[in-house]
C-alpha cells in the first residue's frame, strides 16, 4: 500500500501575508483560496514539481504560528534555489554543507547528494530547508 504525503499544514498569523510569501515571492502555485464564513479560510499552495502541498489559513489545523521546523524541499540545483530566494527578497543562510557534522559555507565540494542545504524562514518563523539531490 502506498502512503503519500499530500499536505503539510503550516500555522500562520496572517493568511494574506503567508499567501504573498508562498505564492508571490516563492512562486508556488496557488491551488485554493476558499472562505466559508468569517472564521474559516483555507489556502493551498504547491511548490513547482511537488506532489505535496502546503495549507494554511484561518480555522485550519492547529499549532502556533512559526512552530513548523525542519521540513525540506529537494532541488536538483542548490545554487539556483539560493539565487531564486535572493531574487525574491527572501533572507536565507546561503548554500552550506556538512563537514564532520558542522555546517560549512558553500556547496559540498564533491557534489554529494543530500549534503548541500539552504535554510530560510517564512514571515512567521516557520523554518524550511532546501536540500540538494541529483535524483
Amino acid at each position: 500500500m502506498d502512503w503519500k504525503l499530500q499536505v503539510v499544514i503550516v500555522p500562520v498569523a496572517d493568511v494574506d501575508r503567508a499567501k504573498e510569501f508562498y505564492a508571490d515571492k516563492l512562486g508556488f502555485t496557488l491551488d485554493v483560496d476558499h472562505r466559508a464564513g468569517d472564521h474559516f479560510r483555507v489556502v493551498q499552495v504547491t511548490p513547482p514539481g511537488s506532489a505535496c502541498s502546503i495549507v494554511f489559513g484561518q480555522g485550519v489545523g492547529g499549532g502556533e504560528p512559526g512552530s513548523v521546523k525542519g521540513c525540506q524541499f529537494v532541488v536538483k540545483d542548490i545554487d539556483v534555489a539560493a539565487r531564486q530566494l535572493t531574487e525574491a527578497g527572501v533572507a536565507h543562510s546561503g548554500v552550506q554543507h556538512f563537514v564532520d557534522g558542522v555546517m560549512t559555507p558553500g556547496p559540498d565540494p564533491d557534489g554529494a547528494d543530500f549534503n548541500s542545504f539552504v535554510f530560510f524562514e517564512d514571515p512567521d518563523g516557520n523554518a524550511w530547508a532546501v536540500q540538494y539531490s541529483s535524483k
